[in-house]
């Protein structure tokens, strides 16, 4: 690169060099000193290896540089869409399944290691509470590694916290929460960069169908809980351990993606972001903290109903099985929310109808709980699942909606879930404490009903046709 003038943008004053040879622009890293060539064509910054003055992509759902030969590799993936979707919708399974399956249990695990209803409560806790944690790292491994390494190991590190479950200790049961969190949350954060980075004229529709394939394991997981229970010879551990063996499919599915990545340079170089853009400021974003609160809001009311509706259901007299079936049809209705609502939101400038239209139907339904549990069990199963599938699908398609780029998506998934999930593993808990301390469920209802309110309020505000 031969030598230039020196300029200043007058946007940024960020300093500039065009090159003499080519009269190009050619930005300077004010950290780093190092070339940042823009693209004519969709202003991407393409810095330059100082060694070889090979143009080296950044890449923006990972946040890491790919070589040139790395842009092609992916290239050649997207070509064979059928493989990188298939890894996606596996992957998606995997989301919900480890914790589903859990609740129909409960119970019989708090009686094997004799738990109160608070220690009991934790069982579910414990790994919401990782949700929050593992978000926290998660960009930074995404970063480091690139997307696809550490998909690849949050689906094996899933695998293991699965087994580590049905261990007879009470602390490998806590401890298999831990990691089942962690990966999970590994998983739920870099997911929405990803799409954002490989699908960006379908980011919505895409969504859509990771949110459908993580509601259907979980429903999966639900339904099978307990027949698989009696089918592996009675215990709740063969039950729980067994969906190691889809973390297991899904990590060898996803093994392709990752011999794909090896095409990257390893630099660990920070990408540069757009000009002008400020790293890390969705932190001081308000739209961002909106977009964070309603994703807390609406796991909390979730991560209750995953914890405790089957007990809520066989504390008013319904049997352990009919509460499972009744809990997975749940699940099961919760598919038909989260495909349609990210489709919808896609297709409009602003999503207040839906915030209002899901907030809602979940208030409806934990009022039924309620009012009538056993009597209108299907009923309120329905209208919650409905609700509560339009909910997250809506939370993470606000994620990629508000986001104006890829690395914006990154950052503000991490953020959202993070603090999220963080606020959601109060949830369960609270519930379990407010149970035991007044044995009653109307005061945990009140309180999620007060959650809706809130709910509504910050989504009406994280709906609006802006952008981080």
């Amino acid at each position: 690169m031969g030598a230039g003038t020196r300029k200043a943008d007058a946007g940024t004053r960020t300093p500039v060099h065009v090159d003499a040879g080519t009269r190009t622009p050619v930005l300077v890293d004010a950290g780093t000193r190092t070339p940042v060539l823009v693209d004519a064509g969709t202003r991407t910054p393409v810095l330059v290896d100082a060694g070889t003055r090979t143009p080296v992509l950044v890449d923006a759902g990972a946040g890491v540089l790919t070589s040139v030969a790395g842009a092609s590799a992916r290239r050649a993936l997207l070509a064979h869409p059928v493989l990188l979707l298939s890894g996606i919708v596996l992957a998606s399974l995997n989301m919900r399944v480890a914790l589903a399956s859990v609740a129909p249990l409960v119970g019989e695990i708090s009686d094997a290691f004799g738990l109160s209803a608070t220690a009991g409560s934790l069982v579910t806790s414990v790994p919401v509470l990782f949700l929050g944690v593992g978000a926290l790292v998660a960009p930074s491994l995404g970063r480091r590694f690139g997307v696809e390494r550490v998909l690849f190991a949050a689906l094996l590190l899933l695998g293991v916290g699965i087994l580590a479950r049905v261990l007879p200790s009470v602390y490998a049961l806590y401890g298999g929460g831990v990691l089942v969190g962690t990966s999970i949350a590994l998983l739920n954060v870099l997911m929405p960069g990803l799409i954002k980075r490989d699908f960006p004229g379908r980011a919505a529709a895409m969504t859509s169908v990771y949110t459908g394939a993580m509601i259907a394991g979980a429903t999966l997981a639900a339904a099978a809980a307990v027949p698989l229970e009696k089918a592996l010879g009675g215990g709740w551990q063969g039950s729980l351990g067994s969906w190691s063996l889809l973390a297991a499919v899904a990590a060898l599915a996803w093994l392709p993606q990752v011999l794909i990545a090896r095409g990257r340079t390893g630099h660990e170089v920070r990408a540069v972001p757009a000009a002008g853009a400020r790293p890390g400021s969705v932190w001081r974003s308000a739209l961002a903290w909106q977009v964070t609160l309603f994703m807390g809001l609406q796991s909390l009311w979730s991560y209750v109903l995953i914890a405790w509706m089957p007990t809520i259901f066989t504390d008013h007299g319904m049997s352990r099985s009919t509460a499972g079936v009744v809990f997975a049809f749940n699940n099961l209705i919760q598919v038909a929310g989260a495909f349609a609502v990210p489709l919808l939101a896609g297709r409009m400038r602003t999503q207040r109808p839906l915030i209002v239209l899901v907030t809602t139907l979940v208030a409806a339904g934990y009022a039924g709980l309620m009012v009538a549990p056993v009597e209108g069990a299907w009923l309120w199963s329905a209208v919650l699942g409905v609700g509560q599938g339009g909910a997250v699908g809506l939370a993470l398609t606000l994620i990629v909606l508000r986001a104006g780029d890829a690395v914006t998506a990154a950052r503000l998934s991490g953020m959202a879930q993070t603090v999220g999930y963080l606020l959601a593993a109060v949830g369960p808990l609270a519930a379990g404490v407010l149970h035991q301390a007044t044995g009653s469920w109307t005061p945990p209802i009140c309180g999620v009903l007060a959650v809706c309110a809130a709910a509504l309020t910050v989504g009406l505000l994280a709906a609006r046709d802006r952008t981080v």
